[in-house]
């Protein structure tokens, strides 16, 4: 295998990495208007803090990986980041301020005991929490579906190029498969009411979701598909029935390992399909970036190996034990009065 092949599937790990992480934060974030409601505002409020605190320990840590995957990328095919970043540009700016908004509501809505305070925040929350995916999922799908490219590899098309109808569906069903990942994570971490609920919205949601992800995997194949990716579709959507199954059974930690698969498998059907190509021209086929003509040196990547090998398992064991110290379920119950300074409850830390 050689080097460029080797990051081009390090670049798609760090990708499946991102979405099945940072998916469930996504989900969690859009279910706050659809389960985090109570009959009263303090009940409303409790519910909330219950479900942000369930993501506390992990959302910040979870987009490291994009960070990652955007630095290798850079580093790996300087080529294919200069086209993709100058063609998506406004998709990467709107992504980078949802983000942001996102995040300051993760922080922000507990520093004022104020009923409007958290409200508004909640919204940025919500918000922030439905573009990412639909945006991501729109440009990762354009790497499949192509973009206009010219001989010296510079994109010729504008940002409505990129909202054709197969990346409006990538885009779309990331964002309910997210929902559905978010839900199944909300059963797993949390106990009464709320575990109720996010296995009765994951019920609702995930029909349809299953619809919209065959419909995409099989136009993705059939517009460029390989053998291997057509089976690791197959298993995708079996890993997602399997989820479904298990969460009848009332099995939460197999529904989310469903999902978290599903994902996964997702993110590999896609850059099965993709390879050789990294950005594909409908210009010209020949105009197309590969992992050959946009990688950098082989010396740039031959120390970015010996980098990733000293680095890599010691962030992967971190997060490992992260996920393992906070892994208990909560409830409203472990939620103490927002009244209560020194029991407040921060996302985050």
């Amino acid at each position: 295998m050689s080097l460029e092949t080797f990051w081009f599937i390090i670049i798609g790990l760090l990708w499946a990495g991102y979405l099945v992480l940072e998916g469930f934060d996504f989900g969690v974030g859009m279910l706050l208007a659809v389960i985090g409601r109570g009959g009263t505002k303090e009940e409303t409020n409790t519910r909330r803090r219950t479900m942000l605190t369930t993501i506390g320990p992990f959302w910040d840590g979870n987009e490291v990986w994009l960070l990652t995957a955007g630095g290798a990328t850079f580093a790996a095919f300087p080529a294919w980041y200069a086209t993709m970043f100058s063609g998506f540009y406004l998709a990467m700016l709107l992504l980078l301020v949802a983000l942001i908004v996102r995040n300051m509501g993760l922080d922000y809505r507990y520093k004022r005991d104020s009923d409007k305070w958290r409200a508004g925040w909640d919204t940025t929350i919500i918000i922030g929490s439905i573009l990412p995916p639909l945006l991501v999922g729109v440009a990762l799908t354009n790497l499949i579906h192509g973009v206009p490219v010219d001989r010296a590899g510079n994109f010729t098309g504008n940002f409505f190029t990129l909202l054709n109808p197969m990346s409006l569906l990538g885009g779309v069903t990331l964002v309910a498969v997210c929902l559905v990942h978010g839900a199944f994570f909300l059963a797993l971490k949390t106990s009464g009411s709320i575990r109720d609920d996010a296995r009765a919205v994951a019920r609702r949601v995930a029909p349809v979701t299953a619809v919209l992800a065959v419909a995409l995997l099989v136009w993705v194949n059939v517009h460029t598909g390989t053998v291997w990716s057509w089976v690791v579709a197959a298993i995708g959507v079996i890993f997602f029935l399997g989820a479904l199954v298990a969460d009848r059974a009332g099995r939460d930690g197999l529904a989310f390992a469903g999902t978290f698969a599903t994902i996964a498998a997702t993110v590999a059907c896609y850059f099965l399909a993709a390879y050789p190509d990294v950005m594909p021209s409908t210009t010209n086929a020949a105009f197309s970036l590969t992992v050959h003509n946009a990688a950098s040196s082989h010396l740039t990547l031959q120390i970015m190996t010996g980098a990733a090998i000293v680095f890599t398992p010691i962030m992967l064991v971190y997060s490992a034990w992260n996920y393992w110290v906070f892994r208990k379920r909560i409830s409203t119950d472990h939620i103490a009065p927002q009244s209560d300074p020194l029991a407040e409850v921060e996302v985050g830390r």
